[in-house]
């Protein structure tokens, strides 16, 4: 293995811990409608529907930036050797 692979497999490693803390932190939609049904509480307040939308539009940023680097670190492993045994 090469130091290249093994900084990538490190990388790649650190992803997907952040992958997994991110989808853990993210609220599930169908768990918070079924919450306020059963206690009969709602966030129809100004702050509390545009604060869950900014703190989950975040996550999800977020979420969508760490897959596209999990991908491209993916290829990139799985290249690196092929063109350095060349």
């Amino acid at each position: 293995m090469s130091v290249a692979e093994i900084v990538m497999g490190i990388i790649l490693l650190l992803c997907c811990l952040v992958l997994i803390i991110l989808c853990l932190s993210q609220d599930s939609k169908a768990q918070n409608s079924m919450t306020s049904a059963i206690t009969g509480a709602s966030s129809d307040s100004f702050y509390g529907k545009n604060e869950g939308r900014t703190k989950e539009a975040k996550l999800i940023k977020a979420t969508k930036y760490s897959l596209i680097l999990f991908f491209v670190l993916t290829l990139a492993i799985n290249l690196v050797p092929r063109f350095l045994n060349k």
